[in-house]
């Protein structure tokens, strides 16, 4: 019996280990129209994960930036796509935001996920070789 119970510790100590360094959604938005969304808060590093579609691909066009909240000063572009599809940007800087959103005929969502500062190594661009 004990046996079981120091083995289910070092599993339930390993799980929280891993799930401790693991991206977090922090928060998801989605519409099909212009809008700015509610306020989030966020510690650097983060990703916006973005996906668009439209039954309209070839009228579609959005653009999304970021905003800091309280002041809604421009904070940064984070994506601007006249075409279906989706992407990654990595944000450096903590704080309160609100995406800001232009769309026109585009379905949209946008997801904050919070990173630990060992994942942000993942996103980053890799150097190119030179031949």
């Amino acid at each position: 019996m004990r046996s079981i119970f120091l083995r289910s510790a070092a599993f339930l100590t390993l799980f929280l280990a891993m799930d401790a360094s693991a991206e977090q959604l922090l928060r998801e938005f989605s519409g099909s129209r212009s809008t700015e969304t509610v306020e989030f808060e966020v510690k650097a590093p983060w990703l916006v994960d973005w996906r668009v579609n439209s039954d309209y691909p070839s009228s579609m066009g959005i653009a999304v930036t970021l905003a800091y909240g309280g002041t809604d000063a421009f904070a940064g572009k984070v994506f601007k796509t006249k075409s279906p599809g989706n992407g990654l940007r990595l944000i450096e800087e903590g704080g309160r935001f609100r995406f800001k959103v232009d769309a026109t005929i585009t379905d949209w969502t946008l997801k904050v996920i919070q990173l630990s500062p060992d994942e942000v190594e993942q996103y980053k661009p890799k150097k190119v070789l030179d031949y």
